[in-house]
């Protein structure tokens, strides 16, 4: 049994902001998440036919979750269907499993959305369904919606993925396309109750966004999709058919998206159970435990990914700046955290790399550049362990890893032009690889001013022993 009297420190600062990363991944597990969401439905509500839609990275273990929960209820499922971006054994007999293709959908994408509609099709009043939904899914369920054909949605989407749109706005103008997105799965599941448990994977936790909103009204109308296709250079691209559904849609409101109101939304209820607030405050007291002084810059990261990578590194130099001068009583390790979604903004030609990895190149340049800064660190990475459609999840820098990959005969600036960073980190040794971690809250940057307190171990003071019990009581009731 773990003792929660101390706690086993990383020897190095790349080794820590390891150890940082992961308590953020078990932080929002989504099994156990999903587990004590359910265990908060009342007794009295426990009695319909349950069907299971678990789609997205978090699929497989949150179909797990729920399957557990209603065997311990004494039930079965009445059928269900999982969407994940892996093949995995079917966890029960009635529950099919799906492969989909992320992050650009394709034929598997398709034949699972067409598998989501005949599950949806044998719902019946009266019957329950819970739609466990995660990052990924408009991806891993794409199809298209009226005239659209495919080929032309998944033009769209991989178009949109080098646009420098963020994801919510990615997400409003898929959807608008996508037979599953802006409400539509809750219109073919009505009028059975429907339970929408989500991981959020945006900014925000806006409902609409994460996933396409499959469950969710749509906000957006016709002319704003117009417009924001405008302004990102995208509509004279558009092929006819999304042309004119825009278009009907703009002439006649009967062909809108579903909105608030309609009758369809009557029976759903939605819930968040694991977030990208709830990895950095993971992040936050495992800092703290290693003896670092912890700071939550923001859950809101955004913007191009290279410009914001020499953003943060200014920012550190100042707080180390800061703590190296300060009055006795302080560490002088400080740890920062940022959460959220940087944005890639590709030309014509690119290389390999996803925005966290061009974000620590990046920052690996600035490292290298800054005085003050001989033993700081930086990781940037996404909780999916995907980072872009490399097998990375992101990369951790110091200051030597810009030079380190250009004694191994590359041109890291050449590569961050490019948007080749993966090369480059590679070259160096910084590639941050963890597998598919079967969650999604967007990603993480932790950056700090240097190794933990101690090289083996740290005395745990009263106030991080409490927050560390309270933390593994909080694991243990989920």
């Amino acid at each position: 049994m773990e003792r929660l009297s101390e706690v086993d420190v990383p020897r190095d600062a790349k080794s820590a902001l390891t150890a940082l990363y992961w308590a953020a991944i078990h932080a929002v597990a989504p099994g156990t998440s999903l587990r004590a969401a359910l265990e908060r439905v009342p007794i009295e509500e426990r009695g319909r036919r349950v069907w299971i839609i678990a789609i997205g990275k978090a699929a497989h273990p949150m179909a797990a979750a729920a399957l557990a929960v209603l065997a311990e209820w004494n039930r079965t499922p009445a059928g269900g269907i999982i969407v994940a971006p892996n093949e995995d054994a079917a966890p029960h007999p009635a529950v099919e499993v799906r492969v989909g293709d992320h992050p650009v959908p394709g034929a598997r994408s398709l034949e699972a959305a067409e598998r989501v509609g005949l599950v949806a099709g044998r719902v019946r009043e009266g019957d329950e369904v819970w739609v466990l939904l995660s990052g990924g899914a408009t991806s891993l369920a794409a199809a298209p919606e009226g005239t659209v054909r495919p080929d032309e949605l998944f033009q769209l989407y991989e178009r949109l993925l080098g646009s420098g749109l963020d994801i919510a706005q990615m997400n409003l103008i898929r959807k608008r396309f996508s037979r599953w997105g802006a409400g539509r799965l809750a219109v073919a599941l009505a009028p059975a109750r429907v339970r929408n448990f989500i991981v959020s994977d945006v900014i925000g936790d806006d409902l609409a966004a994460i996933g396409s909103g499959p469950c969710v009204p749509d906000p957006s109308t016709a002319a704003h999709i117009h417009q924001m296709l405008d302004a990102a250079g995208l509509w004279d691209e558009l092929p006819l058919s999304m042309k004119r559904s825009v278009s009907g849609a703009e002439r006649d409101p009967s062909l809108e998206t579903p909105k608030a109101g309609d009758a369809a939304f009557a029976h759903v209820e939605r819930r968040i159970i694991a977030s990208n607030r709830v990895a950095l405050e993971a992040i936050e007291a495992r800092a703290r435990a290693c003896g670092y002084e912890p700071r939550v810059l923001g859950a809101a990261l955004a913007g191009e990914a290279a410009v914001v990578g020499r953003r943060l590194i200014a920012t550190l130099g100042s707080y180390c700046d800061r703590d190296a001068s300060s009055l006795s009583g302080r560490t002088g390790r400080t740890c920062l955290i940022w959460g959220g979604e940087t944005t890639v903004t590709l030309g014509a030609t690119h290389g390999r790399g996803g925005r966290c990895q061009e974000l620590a190149l990046s920052a690996a340049r600035e490292l290298a550049e800054t005085a003050g800064l001989s033993a700081a660190a930086l990781l940037a990475a996404g909780t999916d362990g995907r980072d872009g459609d490399t097998d990375a999840a992101g990369a951790i820098v110091t200051r030597e890893t810009w030079r380190t990959i250009q004694r191994a005969g590359r041109d890291p600036a050449r590569d961050l032009a490019a948007h080749n960073s993966y090369a480059s980190l590679d070259a160096a040794g910084a590639l941050l690889r963890t597998d598919l971690t079967a969650t999604n809250v967007m990603d993480v940057v932790i950056a700090v001013c240097g190794p933990p307190v101690d090289e083996r171990r740290a005395r745990l003071t009263p106030a991080v022993a409490l927050e560390a019990i309270a933390g593994s009581l909080r694991r243990r009731k989920e």
